[in-house]
């Protein structure tokens, strides 16, 4: 028979490893759900720049670097804004030929933004330019419908989305 002491630290040191045992179990499906996200958002960032044709990072040497997806996701950002500030400047140049293809006036004055009337208060001026804004707004639609292949990317499923959207 042990002794009363070398039973105490028995039964203490069980007490012990069952509580380990439930943490470990609990760290394990807190990984097991971390490694699930990743594989989630590996598949979204390699969708979305397969879809916007954007050359993926190459993993293979980030792969043992926690921010690696943090590094995929900066550049990912980065590109796509580079891409839609030169589509911005493609629609606005598009938009001026159009407008110059069946109108004549001075692309240079054009070029300088709206014009205002130095005679008006700036609330009135402000008020003519939400007026063109709302005139402007169904022909708009139209003509950028006519540049959106130029533009947008095809439309992809991705399984990233839980609603359908990607």
């Amino acid at each position: 028979m042990l002794p009363n002491s070398l039973m105490l630290v028995l039964v203490v040191l069980k007490d012990e490893l069952r509580a380990t045992q439930v943490e470990a179990r609990s760290v394990t499906t807190q990984l097991k759900g971390e490694v699930t996200f990743n594989g989630r958002l590996r598949t979204a960032i390699r969708d979305i720049s397969n879809s916007w044709e954007v050359e993926p990072m190459d993993e293979s040497r980030e792969e043992a670097r926690g921010d690696a997806l943090v590094d995929q996701l900066c550049y990912l950002g980065a590109t796509l804004r580079d891409r839609l500030r030169d589509a911005l400047y493609v629609g606005v140049k598009r938009a001026m030929a159009v407008g110059c293809s069946g109108f004549s006036y001075d692309m240079e004055v054009v070029s300088h933004g709206f014009v205002t009337d130095i005679s008006k208060t700036d609330a009135e001026n402000e008020e003519r330019l939400h007026a063109l804004f709302d005139d402007a707004e169904v022909p708009g639609e139209r003509l950028a419908k006519l540049f959106e292949p130029e533009v947008l990317p095809p439309k992809t499923s991705s399984v990233a989305g839980e609603d359908g959207e990607g």
